[in-house]
């Protein structure tokens, strides 16, 4: 651990960052170039005291949910959060499990898509990030658990919505093959994680129809195109489904669009408007 250049790579990073890059208020009194130390301990979950230590060069050897908290909150680039873990002494390696870490590109990129519901799933369909579109769509995942939100999990064990699986979406059966078949491939990937193992038996245990595709041992392609949602509110919502792959995460982003002119454009700008306030409606 090179703890003087630690301590200067977080002193750079922090000082180059505003206020206004993490949504806070500037005040009239900043005397320091971008953030405070107290702001970034903030938004990295970790003690002021510690994080000053750091920047001072003084702290023990952080762990590595540390560095991956500071390389958020510092909004740090792929290489610059490599640089931080070999400066700390834990040189970056591959992941024992599906990454849970949103990039923050990927996540200002959901902010500017008003009228597209988009969403980003981990490597075993465990909603990691989505917009209020999305949200407005199918459900506030901000009120689930980490467990109720897993697609996978959702499409063979339930719940369901009137009885409907995956939110009434018109191909879910499609998607629950689909999304079986990249379970496996993820499964081959992370062997030795225990949650991908322990969703697997779980749904092993809980559903026969799971258990006759995993006998397959078909490995996946793409999901259907073109889907229609049956929202409770606003009635059958047609969309085309785009997949962007985020390779060095393993995870995917998945972009809900209607076509110009058409009734499921207004029926998501409407969802746009009325958001998950006036769904009233269950999981």
């Amino acid at each position: 651990m090179d703890r003087q250049e630690l301590a200067g790579f977080l002193r750079s990073r922090r000082e180059r960052i505003t206020p206004a890059d993490v949504g806070l208020p500037a005040g009239p009194r900043r005397r320091t170039p971008g953030l405070r130390r107290e702001e970034v301990a903030q938004l990295a979950f970790i003690s002021t005291e510690y994080y000053a230590r750091l920047e001072q060069a003084r702290a023990p050897h952080p762990s590595r949910e540390v560095l991956a908290q500071l390389a958020r909150a510092l909004r740090l680039s792929d290489a610059e959060r490599d640089h931080l873990h070999h400066l700390a002494g834990a040189p970056p390696g591959p992941p024992p499990g599906p990454s849970r870490e949103i990039r923050q590109s990927i996540a200002d990129l959901l902010r500017r898509l008003p009228e597209a519901a988009a969403l980003v799933v981990s490597a075993t369909y465990e909603v990691i990030a989505w917009n209020d579109l999305a949200a407005a769509l199918m459900e506030d995942f901000s009120v689930l658990s980490r467990r109720d939100r897993n697609l996978i999990r959702r499409a063979f064990l339930g719940p369901y919505r009137n009885g409907r699986r995956l939110y009434g979406v018109s191909d879910a059966d499609a998607c629950a093959r689909t999304a079986t078949q990249q379970l496996r491939a993820a499964a081959a990937r992370y062997p030795h994680d225990p949650e991908v193992t322990g969703l697997v038996a779980e749904l092993l245990a809980g559903s026969a129809e799971f258990a006759r595709l995993w006998a397959a041992h078909d490995v996946a392609d793409r999901p259907t195109p073109c889907k229609t949602f049956a929202h409770p509110l606003v009635g059958p919502v047609s969309v085309n489904c785009d997949v962007l792959d985020i390779a060095d995460r393993d995870q995917r982003v998945f972009l809900y669009t209607a076509a110009p002119g058409s009734p499921s454009e207004e029926a998501l700008r409407l969802l746009s408007v009325v958001g998950t306030q006036r769904m009233g409606v269950a999981g």
